[in-house]
């Protein structure tokens, strides 16, 4: 971990400060103190002690005790909150009253407050959209080992675990592991990894004794978040130093990978936070966490290329299973036939006498589970200083680091060893305007892309061709060994061929095997030629090296009070990401295409490459009809200097005839511009490079308009190889019709249109909450990958670029008495968009009812579904989500004193997912969670034991991802020790 020297220095100045600040500020101060209980009478912890008015607040402990330093001008009233609970207030007289506050049960949402729906404070129950808040006594019950994973339990909410490391939530259709539509915040920062592509919320955000919330909005969010939160945010709170005081300690000791490939393993995490405060002017709060554990590991060995398929031998129907010549693996990487890399056509097979279609062969390539090791870390450490200008404006600085291991799958997997995420934020918040700014820097460390280092391992052996020489040298001398190839033995000869063509190759377990593969990972140019091994065929390497900064500005204003007749609130932001070209995924385009892979002579790949957009919103909220309806409407506009400016407007409603039934109606538009990946990347990866949206990148290169697309490519080849044994020239031209140019379109943002209409409601006094919803949306302009074919040096509809099409895999060629000389192709998969319009729709409903004393059920279920197109798309969208889903709930939190329970059933239906890596069903889930847990308030300790998928019923979340299983887990957590009130 590097930190900077003067970042050093600055944290022992203010710990140096400490005393001294605390002495001067203390001057003319007093305590209260005072304890608040239930009304069983029983400690109640997490209840929000503020003099009301002002922002001075404190929280109460484990024992229900709290501590309040004020110099605030006696009397006052002291106004006690809690979730479940109604709110009470005390009239303090002076500074010895003694306070003690019994606190009555409520309903848990009647009083509830979010800010994310309209960026203000406003009811949870008038929310203009959907909004789930889990509090801290939610996060606390969850039977999940961390906080994040009880967002697997909101109404609507589909998470796609690619690491124990790494959890991806999406709501309401399109998701993927690096999914670009969902917004991440954590104390208003973005939590989306700018070069890698992926959001790291729970990988570098709040440490678990840091959080004090989570909102979480499904649907789109853009008018007033932006260009990325079209599907939905999440945003995670943490604890405020002035309120949450004192030293905390948490434990979690658990095992996984009970019963697999593995064995049992165990998965630890320790965490600590303190935080102090001086006369509620100056606070501090300092966390660090750190996770230890075996990974997940994705292991799927099923074939999504059998040989029935168009891209495999449907010629030779004996290839099925583990004979299967173009066998393409979900976990397996170097076999990719779907993507035509690392194939060979072996021409002039006679089976049963009879001359057969050239035989496609993918190399062997290796599995995920071999070339990724399952030990993974995570470490988190941040910082906090802040300052109270006034009572309502506190001035503060956050530092944040997040030092991570894991896997994610991108248009391939990658392997995160030491990703590194640092980052810096300034803000100043008052009543009612905020201005914030930070910076964001990643590092990627010893990182590696999967695919390339699978390749190169095949390739160190053999070239493709040379490989494609030795496996039909094999197949021919099996054949003169066994009187010729015939229906019943040629499964057997294929083995054979595989066998010796795969002789001499390095294999997983070997020592020969793990100095190539840390050889592999340490070149960082995939196209860099270098001899690894004497006398070894030349390769690449796969190390992944990203380097980026992303600066963002934000502020807005509340002018209410200024406006007087509405609610109006004003906002702007400006955002520039800055990469450092690495060779692999970016590149400076100013240099000449050849030149873009290669090094300069200082070791770097050309000038920092940036990607800009600006943002301005205004809000106005009005209420009518003695405020049982509000109004509100909103517009934001966007501007990227790649992109005409857009317009974001949303309007909704909301209903409330009495405070325990609220109905909705929002209107809403929202665009996104291609992310930074998306946008700029340029991509080497094996045979097929990945190229951004931005129209600049295709110069010189040719794929918009002189390509032709995969899927007529594989018609195509399939065609020739079912009417001749050859694959002469005159019978490829003869099925040119087969190809089909693919005019790409220039990249435009991605616009949805949504309506939402939804109900909140509360019956049978306070017991019974409902919460129901229903969406549709359309998208125009859906941004995706589609692969296309390029014929070098030549333009489609010409007989040279048919021939070129010729074998997916064909090298450049000089001319033979069948074959024309041929400059081969080049294959590119391009973000663009989609030309049909798509539109999906849902509805999720949430239901819980306090039955019995503090006995609940809950339960919710969600329904999404993509509506059929009339006609195919240059590629696949990927809805990738489950028509139906929910879970269940039992519990309660205080079955007798400081001991309760929650056990959760989670279901979801079989789907199909469609990724450019791995297409396929995913089986449905059927798991079962629960926790119990006991607190010891005179030692403020909380002791929880628990397992999530309790049966151990392995599953997968999506097609390619890892296969998870139970975890078991018991912990321990100390919280509001040196709180003060230790002897009170």
């Amino acid at each position: 971990m590097k930190i900077s020297t003067n970042f050093i220095k600055l944290i022992v100045l203010v710990l140096l400060l400490v005393p001294a600040v605390a002495s001067a500020q203390l001057n003319g101060s007093y305590i209260l103190s005072g304890k608040v209980n239930d009304d069983h009478g029983l400690p109640l912890a997490g209840t929000t002690v503020t003099i009301k008015g002002t922002t001075n607040a404190a929280v109460t402990d484990t024992t229900g005790k709290f501590s309040l330093t004020t110099s605030a001008k006696l009397p006052f009233t002291l106004v006690f909150t809690a979730v479940g609970y109604q709110p009470q207030e005390f009239y303090i007289k002076n500074a010895s009253s003694a306070v003690n506050i019994q606190l009555t049960t409520q309903s848990l949402l009647i009083n509830e407050v979010v800010v994310t729906a309209s960026r203000r404070e406003e009811k949870l129950l008038r929310s203009p959209v959907a909004i789930d808040k889990l509090s801290i006594n939610a996060l606390k019950q969850s039977p999940g080992p961390s906080f994040y994973d009880a967002l697997e339990n909101v109404k609507g909410v589909q998470v796609t675990t690619t690491s124990i490391t790494l959890k991806v939530p999406n709501t309401r259709g399109f998701n993927s592991p690096n999914n670009f539509r969902f917004m991440q915040l954590a104390d208003g920062v973005d939590m989306q990894s700018a070069t890698l592509g992926v959001p790291l919320g729970n990988a570098i955000g709040p440490t678990e004794l840091d959080i004090a919330s989570i909102e979480i909005t499904p649907g789109a969010a853009a008018a007033l978040y932006g260009t990325n939160a079209i599907n939905g945010l999440s945003n995670l709170f943490t604890k405020d130093p002035f309120k949450y005081q004192g030293l905390s300690y948490y434990h979690r000791s658990g095992v996984n990978h009970v019963g697999d490939n593995l064995g049992s393993s165990a998965i630890t995490e320790d965490a600590i936070r303190f935080a102090k405060a001086f006369n509620n002017k100056f606070a501090f709060k300092l966390n660090a966490s750190y996770l230890k554990g075996k990974d997940w590991q994705s292991n799927t060995q099923q074939d999504q290329n059998p040989t029935n398929l168009k891209t495999a031998n449907p010629a030779y129907p004996e290839l099925t299973g583990a004979s299967n010549a173009a066998y393409d693996g979900w976990n397996k990487y170097g076999d990719d036939a779907l993507a035509g890399s690392n194939t060979v056509s072996i021409k002039g097979i006679t089976v049963d006498g009879v001359a057969r279609p050239a035989l496609t062969v993918a190399r062997t390539g290796y599995n995920e589970v071999d070339l990724v090791k399952p030990d993974v870390t995570n470490l988190k450490l941040d910082g906090t200083l802040a300052y109270k200008l006034t009572p309502n404006t506190t001035l503060s600085y956050t530092y944040r680091y997040g030092r991570m291991d894991g896997v994610f799958q991108r248009g391939n997997k990658i392997s995160l060893n030491g990703a590194t995420v640092q980052n810096h934020k300034l803000e100043l918040k008052g009543k009612d305007f905020l201005v914030r700014g930070y910076e964001s820097i990643e590092n990627t460390g010893n990182s590696f892309n999967v695919k390339p280092l699978a390749d190169n391992l095949d390739l160190n052996h053999a070239s493709n061709s040379a490989w494609g020489t030795s496996f039909k040298n094999a197949l021919t001398a099996y054949a003169t060994a066994n009187g010729g190839l015939k229906s019943t033995n040629l499964a057997a000869a294929e083995q054979f061929a595989r066998a010796a063509a795969d002789k001499g190759r390095v294999e997983p377990g070997t020592p020969e095997f793990d100095a190539l593969r840390k050889t592999i990972i340490g070149i960082n140019n995939w196209d860099f030629k270098s001899s690894l091994i004497p006398d070894a065929p030349a390769t690449g390497g796969a190390a992944l090296i990203q380097k980026s900064h992303m600066f963002n500005g934000e502020a807005q204003w509340d002018l209410t009070s200024k406006v007087k007749f509405v609610d109006l609130l004003v906002g702007g932001d400006v955002r520039v990401y800055q990469i450092i070209p690495d060779g692999n995924n970016f590149v400076d385009f100013t240099r000449p295409i050849a030149d873009r892979n290669k090094p300069l002579a200082d070791g770097s790949f050309g000038d920092n490459v940036t990607y800009k957009k600006y943002g301005a919103f205004t809000q106005v909220t009005k209420t009518f009809f003695e405020e049982k309806l509000k109004l509100f409407g909103s517009v934001r506009w966007d501007y990227n200097p790649y992109f005409d400016p857009k317009f974001t407007p949303r309007l909704a409603a909301v209903y409330s005839p009495n405070q325990n039934h609220n109905f909705r109606f929002t209107f809403q538009n929202g665009y996104r511009f291609p992310s930074l990946f998306e946008a700029l990347s340029y991509v080497n990866n094996g045979r097929v490079k990945r190229v951004g949206s931005l129209p600049f990148i295709n110069d010189g290169l040719g794929y918009l308009e002189n390509s032709y697309t995969q899927q007529s490519v594989v018609a195509f080849n399939n065609a020739v190889k079912a009417a001749s044994t050859t694959g002469d020239d005159a019978t490829a031209l003869a099925n040119r019709n087969l190809l089909q140019v693919a005019n790409l379109p220039k990249a435009r943002p991605e616009q949805i249109t949504s309506f939402e209409v939804g109900y909140k409601g509360i019956f049978a006094d306070n017991k019974v909450f409902l919460d129901v919803d229903a969406y549709t949306n359309r998208y125009d302009g859906f941004l995706g990958q589609v692969q296309v074919f390029v014929p070098n040096g030549v333009k489609v509809g010409s007989d040279a670029a048919v021939l070129a099409m010729l074998d997916i895999n064909r090298d450049p060629t000089t001319a033979t008495s069948t074959n024309a000389a041929s400059q081969g192709q080049a294959r590119y998969r391009v973000y663009t968009n989609a030309k049909n319009i798509y539109n999906n729709y849902g509805s999720s409903l949430g239901l819980t009812y306090n039955f019995y004393k503090r006995y609940t059920v809950s339960g919710n279920a969600s329904f999404n579904k993509l509506k059929a197109q009339s006609s195919s798309d240059i590629f696949v969208t990927g809805f990738n989500t489950p028509k139906w889903s929910g879970n269940l709930s039992f519990g309660n939190r205080e079955v007798i004193n400081n001991f309760g329970f929650n056990i959760v059933y989670k279901w979801q239906q079989s789907f199909l997912w469609e990724s450019p890596l791995v297409t396929g069903t995913v089986p449905s889930i059927h798991t079962f969670d629960a926790q119990v847990t006991l607190r010891v308030p005179a030692y403020y300790a909380t002791f929880k034991i628990g397992a999530t998928d309790i049966f151990n019923k392995r599953y997968i979340q999506y097609a390619g991802g890892p296969t998870i299983g139970g975890i078991y887990y018991a912990s321990v957590t100390l919280d509001g020790l040196l709180s003060g009130n230790a002897n009170k």
